[in-house]
């Protein structure tokens, strides 16, 4: 970037990201501004940023450390970390404008490349090839591999495009399986060499995302950074069988991460270029033999005469390039010539390489498949190479085509049959690469614009009727919060219930947001509208971010204001829920000035949610109390009455916080008689699971048990498992202070169980801190003390680690250890002082009863 280097040498001003025409000019933007700033260490960078984070609310395990500071300056990369750039970047020039500067720089950019992010990782290996033949030597190696020895047995096959990589690597996993089945199966298609620019290759940190989730470990518990998901995911694999299939890699960054580092797992890398990853065995596989190939022509048509010539099998194969792609191709051509031997075939390649209309093996099969065809599926082979997906089922194939099902389905398998689609579990299908490039081709050059945009359009408007549907299955509570989208003439999928409305959204997930990245503006924001529950429930907050970034972005192109201000909304949530408070502030204030100007009350109620959502996260209850009890009086003016409620719950829940006992009950009971007038079956338990804390701080514990097993129940029915385990925990602590402690004890240690499988980790801080309080009634003060000290590592907010100084302090006393008490609670005080809450009062009594003058401590 020499604009960059020109106003550094007149130290005019810092360098402009908006040069930046690729993430290397970004980060050559970045060392630039590094000498600018003063040329400060990568320690000291590191240490501003975590003050910055620390000051924010960031939990420790989420600060950055000095290695990954030192990551977003390094040439070469192929993404970044763009929050850590953002607070480099301040850390660096702390100028708001100049910050905001970068952000949309790096938003521009991660544009084209946030489809890395989209990934279908799989827990199972593609169907085996049925007339997979020779290879003898590779599946040797394989075998040979000592995968119970001290290291994981790694083999890398390496070869040229349609080579059959992919086929000995599959074929090799089933064969291995026979004599002793694997514990773990997880395959992904790395799309390292994709034809579409705009399906760049695999992020690794989405594929682990996708392996942890198959690996049974929650949303919310896939930590954010890819080193730290790397050692969950080997953690997690540790002990196991596994067979790890990285199919179509493009460099050895690529798979570093996603190497498991036991004993018993075999990973099988297909790549097209050599990788030099460390302990790997290198598989090279070149084309057949000239045996191996006739081979295959004769498993494959075992029916059709040679002819004449003897060699016919031989030419064939010779024109093929000795491809197994290309073979396969030409047998499927040649099963559709009844009355043509082996030999008029090979006459034919002949003639068509002497005229040189097609030159590669590849290229000459392609052709004569797709030229056989009738002009009807030849039209579904191009319409189908448009799918910004990965893989489709025939709903999708039907909307593209603009056909029934029937004969969706009728296509797919005779594509099937002809080598041009690959077939995966559960009717999914999908190109070759090289297949893909062709058809694509053959759009761009048969298929009138018009014609691709309006396939395109029926594939967007499918995904966007259905993914409505499933939502209304889902959660029909929430449908007037979500755009009215009207039925579409297509093909519906069947969705009775609610598990079948959850399976169709998981399984195409990433497709969803691969379409919004391809989709006109009014389809991004209506599929990002409709979806935001399902991805901040499930926990996909990475496709959060692309799906409401893009949305944001077409709004901001199309200058559709409403559409900007919603999509910054739910993209401030996002990021609320990532932690990353600053970005949902920002965001949020924005949405909110435009909410304003479009006369919006419901909107702009939103936005002061989430301010208060984001300062209660701080720990600033009163300014929390102050946007949402603002947020609950534009709700009312705009006729908003299920926001309403959920804003009454969210008020109660400060007022409880801050000891206004009475205003919370009043807010709480309010909520709870909306949401039953409404209907709405999930507001009405979350207000009454709240109403059982406040009733155990005013002691009235048997109202408290009430509240909660009325909530518990109700959570159970609705299958809403964080609100299980919430209600679970606090029905632990009223049955502790009704005396009731080994109903106490089962209820937390459930409340533990589900935290910990929804990797919840404030919550398990929670359930650790209930037992330890339940053990220190029961006489158990050492089991206390090791309980707190548990938690103690998990609280994440400043409330959290209050409490669990408190507990500890309690559990020191019971032991005789009146200084380590005296410790604890003045810390737990000092914690509670500065969050204005009346717990600082409990405190206050424990220390005077050591002699401590409680009055001196509260400044």
């Amino acid at each position: 970037m020499a604009g960059f280097g020109d106003r550094l040498d007149r130290g005019a001003a810092p360098p402009d990201p908006g040069e930046a025409r690729s993430l290397d000019d970004l980060i050559a933007g970045l060392r630039l501004l590094k000498i600018w700033g003063g040329d400060p260490s990568y320690k000291t960078i590191g240490d501003r940023v975590n003050a910055a984070w620390t000051a924010a609310g960031r939990p420790p395990g989420e600060l950055a450390r000095k290695t990954t500071v030192v990551d977003c300056f390094r040439p070469g990369r192929r993404r970044v970390n763009a929050d850590l750039v953002v607070e480099v970047v301040r850390a660096l020039h702390p100028d708001a404008g100049y910050v905001a500067q970068w952000r949309q720089a790096l938003r521009v950019i991660s544009a084209e490349t946030g489809a890395a992010t989209l990934v279908r990782a799989l827990d199972a290996l593609p169907e085996d090839l049925a007339e997979f033949t020779g290879r003898a030597a590779e599946l040797d190696r394989f075998a040979a591999l000592d995968l119970d020895g001290g290291a994981v047995g790694i083999a890398v096959v390496e070869g040229m495009a349609g080579v059959g990589k992919t086929g000995l690597a599959i074929h090799a996993g089933h064969v291995l399986a026979r004599d002793r089945p694997w514990d773990r199966v997880l395959f992904v298609d790395l799309r390292g060499f994709h034809p579409d620019p705009a399906q760049p290759p695999a992020d690794p940190a989405a594929v682990l995302d996708g392996f942890l989730r198959l690996l049974g470990v929650p949303g919310q518990r896939i930590p954010h950074d890819l080193d730290e998901r790397a050692a969950l995911y080997r953690e997690r694999l540790a002990g196991s069988r596994a067979l790890v299939v990285l199919d179509n890699a493009a460099d050895t960054d690529q798979v570093g991460p996603l190497l498991p580092d036991g004993p018993g797992c075999l990973v099988l890398v297909t790549s097209r270029r050599g990788l030099d990853v460390p302990g790997a065995v290198r598989v090279p596989v070149d084309v057949f033999t000239s045996d191996e190939a006739v081979d295959l022509l004769r498993r494959a048509v075992p029916d059709i005469p040679t002819g004449e010539d003897p060699s016919a099998p031989v030419r064939v194969a010779l024109r093929c390039g000795y491809l197994p792609l290309a073979l396969g191709l030409i047998a499927a051509h040649m099963r559709a010539k009844p009355g043509w031997t082996v030999g008029d075939h090979a006459d034919r390649l002949d003639e068509l390489h002497d005229l040189r209309r097609l030159d590669s093996g590849v290229e000459l099969a392609l052709g004569l498949s797709y030229r056989r065809l009738p002009e009807g599926r030849r039209r579904v082979v191009r319409l189908l190479a448009l799918h910004p997906g990965a893989d489709f089922d025939v709903h999708a194939a039907a909307a593209l085509a603009g056909t029934d099902l029937d004969t969706a389905a009728e296509d797919l398998l005779r594509l099937r049959e002809d080598h041009l689609l690959r077939q995966g579990g559960s009717g999914r299908y999908s190109f070759h690469d090289l297949v893909r490039d062709y058809a694509a081709t053959r759009a761009a050059d048969e298929e009138r614009p018009v014609d691709r945009r309006a396939a395109l359009a029926r594939l967007f408007e499918h995904h966007l009727c259905t993914a409505s549907r499933a939502m209304d299955v889902l959660l029909p509570a929430e449908r007037h919060r979500r755009p009215t989208v009207a039925p579409s003439g297509l093909p519906p999928v069947p969705i009775p219930d609610v598990d079948a409305a959850r399976t169709w959204l998981d399984t195409e997930r990433a497709n969803l947001v691969a379409t919004a990245v391809h989709a006109p503006a009014e389809h991004v924001a209506g599929l990002a509208a409709v979806l935001f529950r399902f991805l901040d429930q499930g926990g996909h907050y990475r496709d959060g971010l692309v799906l409401h970034g893009h949305a944001l972005e077409a709004a901001r192109r199309s200058g559709d204001l409403a559409a900007e201000a919603l999509a910054a909304t739910n993209l401030g949530i996002v990021h609320w829920q990532l932690g990353d408070l600053p970005r949902a502030m920002d965001l949020a204030r924005r949405a909110m000035v435009l909410a304003r100007d479009l006369g919006d009350r419901r909107g702009e109620a939103r936005t002061l949610d989430i301010l208060g959502a984001v300062a209660e996260s701080l720990g600033r209850y009163e300014e929390s109390v102050g946007h949402t009890a603002r947020a609950l009086e534009l709700a009312r003016e705009a006729g908003d009455r299920s926001g309403e409620a959920y804003l009454l719950i969210s008020l109660g829940n400060c007022h409880r916080r801050l000891g206004r006992y009475g205003e919370a009950v009043d807010h709480l009971e309010r909520a709870i008689a909306l949401s039953r007038e409404l209907g709405d079956h999930f507001g009405e338990s979350d207000a009454l699971d709240h109403l059982g804390l406040v009733h155990q701080r005013l002691g009235r514990h048997q109202e408290a048990v009430d509240c909660h097993r009325a909530a518990l129940d109700r959570f159970r029915e609705l299958g809403y498992r964080v609100g299980e385990a919430h209600a679970l925990n606090n029905l632990g602590s009223s049955y502790r202070l009704l005396g009731r402690t080994v109903e106490a004890a089962e209820h937390h240690r459930l409340a533990l169980d589900r935290f910990r499988e929804l990797g919840i980790a404030d919550g398990e801080a929670d359930a650790l801190n209930g037992l330890g309080e339940t053990s220190l009634a029961d006489g158990h003060p050492d089991r206390a003390h090791a309980r707190h000290t548990a938690a103690l590592g998990l609280a994440g907010d400043r409330f959290g680690l209050a409490r669990t100084r408190t507990g500890l302090g309690d559990a020191c006393l019971a032991l005789g250890e009146e200084e380590h008490a005296r410790e604890h609670w003045e810390l737990a005080r000092s914690l509670y002082a500065e969050l204005g809450v009346p717990e600082a009062d409990d405190l206050d009594a424990r220390l005077a009863s050591l002699g401590a003058s409680p009055g001196s401590r509260r400044g």
